[in-house]
């Protein structure tokens, strides 16, 4: 009976609330921001560390955005790879046409490119990571330092955006006087592995967090992610800016959590295909990408690690257990709970792409998740913190620095 009250609980308040997020991608959202001070200023922020199979064609997403007002600032962090070359390659051809030639490899070094129109591409490269620092948030930290804009846009290296995205969450903030707008992406899957871990992934994200109270100043509900963070600077500033999130592994997260703590307003909102990311390659590759993250999602709590992994098997196991073992009527809460358990599935097939089939699968994704969140804990208390990256930050660092 607990799991079926779980889960018809979870999938009626979804059903009540998901169609209070807004989708961008829709067509009243295809128009100009109407800012207080005309088109504001956005600056684009965007760190890598060894990102040479993605960066090029991310920074050219980012340099055919269609609206008219902004610049980009492409951090490379300490890359043992040709990333930094890229940076100044794609820098090079807005000028000219043709590479440049430059030495890619001067400590901060900052150039500013303005043969794109509306837009403008600083390269600033990293060598040295200061103590306190992730590699990751520092590049941030060091680029908002630099940026100009009114409005400063967090993402990744690997995130591809279609030409109006831009345009259109800054119309939809502008709109609704928001000081945080967060943009889900569409997740682009290619193996069974991936459909089958990200459906888990989302639907756990469903059930442990409500983005239809994100907008509720009253609710603890809050969202950040990786992908497309776009704050308000004066808001960025007045949350304490990245140092205050400077050993933060969840930094994305931990943002969100800032912002709407502070009483500013968030919302987070559907887009389609505006922004696209591949997240992993096959089952494994979801595996190794959550591994640094989990344990430092619960705080780096073995006993939380613990009871975390115990809820996953009862939530998630049990309704599938009690149907094949339990008998006669005491099957039903345990069919309700896993017909609640698909409608979840359809209702993400409509905004996803994840076949509702894939629920079929859910006992598999629910062991290795499971696995993945106990190996997280045992990697990191026997490494005594986390490699990310090439680059080991200490557990006592980490638990010191968490927000």
């Amino acid at each position: 009976m607990i799991l079926a009250l779980a889960w018809v609980s979870r999938i009626v308040e979804a059903a009540l609330g998901m169609p209070s997020v807004a989708d961008v991608s829709r067509p009243e959202w295809d128009r100009n921001p109407v800012g207080a001070t005309g088109n504001s200023l956005v600056s684009i922020i965007v760190p890598a560390r060894n990102e040479e199979e993605s960066i090029e064609q991310a920074l050219n997403t980012l340099l055919a955005l269609d609206y008219d007002n902004y610049e980009v600032i492409a951090v490379n962090d300490r890359s043992t790879d040709r990333t930094g070359e890229i940076m100044e390659r794609v820098a090079g051809n807005l000028q000219s046409g043709e590479p440049q030639g430059q030495n890619p490899h001067l400590s901060q070094k900052t150039r500013e490119i303005e043969g794109h129109p509306g837009s403008r591409l600083h390269v600033v490269h990293h060598r040295e990571l200061p103590a306190g620092w992730l590699g990751k948030t520092h590049a941030m930290w060091t680029a908002t330092n630099l940026a100009r804009g009114e409005w400063l846009l967090f993402t990744d290296a690997d995130v591809m955006f279609k030409p109006e995205s831009l345009r259109r969450a800054l119309a939809y903030a502008e709109a609704e006087k928001a000081d945080h707008v967060v943009v889900f992406p569409r997740m682009i899957m290619k193996r069974p592995g991936e459909y089958m871990m990200i459906a888990f992934f989302q639907t756990m994200f469903m059930f442990g967090h409500r983005p239809w109270k994100v907008a509720d100043p009253k609710a603890r509900d809050h969202m950040g992610v990786g992908a497309f963070n776009l704050v308000r600077r004066s808001v960025y500033e007045a949350v304490g800016t990245y140092e205050r999130l400077r050993m933060e592994v969840v930094d994305d997260m931990k943002l969100g959590k800032v912002v709407k703590n502070a009483g500013f307003a968030q919302r987070n909102v559907f887009g389609a295909d505006l922004i696209s990311v591949r997240w992993a390659k096959g089952a494994m590759g979801v595996v190794d990408n959550l591994t640094k993250n989990f344990f430092a999602v619960l705080s780096f709590q073995w006993w939380r690690t613990l009871l975390s992994a115990f809820a996953l098997a009862f939530i998630n196991l049990g309704p599938f257990l009690g149907v094949w073992l339990a008998h006669g009527w005491a099957r039903v809460p345990y069919a309700v709970a896993l017909g609640s358990m698909f409608l979840i599935y359809m209702g993400m097939s409509w905004r996803s792409g994840v076949p509702p089939y894939y629920f079929l699968l859910h006992p598999v994704s629910t062991v290795l998740f499971i696995y993945t969140l106990l190996r997280s804990m045992a990697l990191t208390l026997w490494n005594d913190g986390i490699v990310w990256r090439g680059t080991k930050y200490r557990l006592e660092e980490l638990r010191r620095g968490m927000v």
